[in-house]
């Protein structure tokens, strides 16, 4: 399990004010966390991914298998880099999936950057082969670890050379994962989250029961410009609104923040 947050505007926000700033920053919720279905903490490691448009279309990225306390590097540069488009996350790993960094999200693959709230039950007991073999070969040799976040990533990537946009990568790969899931016989949390650095695009699902937590702020107080999204609302700002189980939301482009029910 995991907590998430990602920020998209014209004025850009330093890493730290999503980070580290909020009174229940992500570095709160690493330690704290108020609305997670599992786990108590998330101290398995954590990444953040931003955009520089100076210097390509491809995002910096740093992540460690520390937690996000423990690293005071990270502390010292968060202030002093902005950017309009981030993506965050801290890790708790799920129970039979190893604890290091080829599991932190966000995950990365040219100009794409991909993060996962969520678990499939028994992974690598049955799905994770399934899942695994449907795959291209490109996108099979571009794995690095064991786990589900990194294989529905590279899902989403199949999809997206095929000609998906985002929301429609996410949609087919939610699809493919439940599936699946129904097939097994095993319940799949799938939030995701995914982006180019010019739109956004998310997924609250789970193929049985509630999902987990998702939340939307437009415009808001600490964020004048933005749209930030993340796992658990990160202030008191009362424009907070959470995103509906087995929706898909859309960040970017003239419609601003757009939620339509997730069909597949």
């Amino acid at each position: 399990m995991c907590r998430l947050v990602a920020y998209l505007g014209e004025p850009e926000t330093t890493l730290a004010s999503l980070v580290l700033e909020p009174e229940h920053s992500l570095l709160v919720q690493s330690y704290a966390p108020g609305e997670m279905m599992s786990g108590v903490v998330n101290a398995d490691g954590f990444g953040v991914g931003w955009y520089a448009p100076w210097s390509g279309e491809e995002p910096a990225v740093y992540r460690s298998d520390s937690p996000l306390w423990a690293d005071r590097s990270f502390a010292g540069m968060a202030g002093k880099i902005r950017s309009s488009g981030v993506f965050a996350a801290v890790r708790s790993a799920t129970p039979g999936l190893p604890a290091e960094e080829s599991g932190v999200p966000p995950f990365a693959s040219g100009a794409l950057t991909f993060m996962h709230n969520g678990a499939i039950e028994g992974f690598r007991n049955g799905p994770m082969r399934l899942l695994r073999n449907s795959l291209s070969d490109e996108s099979y040799a571009g794995l690095l670890g064991v786990t589900d976040s990194e294989t529905i990533f590279a899902l989403v990537l199949d999809r997206l050379r095929e000609g998906a946009d985002l929301e429609e990568a996410l949609r087919e790969t939610v699809r493919r994962v439940s599936g699946v899931c129904e097939k097994l016989g095993r319940r799949g949390t799938l939030n995701l989250a995914l982006t180019d650095g010019r739109g956004m695009a998310f997924v609250r699902h789970s193929t049985e029961g509630a999902g987990n937590s998702l939340y939307l702020l437009e415009d808001g107080e600490d964020f004048p410009g933005g749209v930030v999204v993340a796992s658990e609302r990160l202030d008191g700002d009362a424009g907070w609104r959470e995103v509906p189980d087995r929706h898909l939301l859309t960040v970017g482009g003239e419609r601003g923040a757009a939620l339509r029910p997730l069909s597949y």
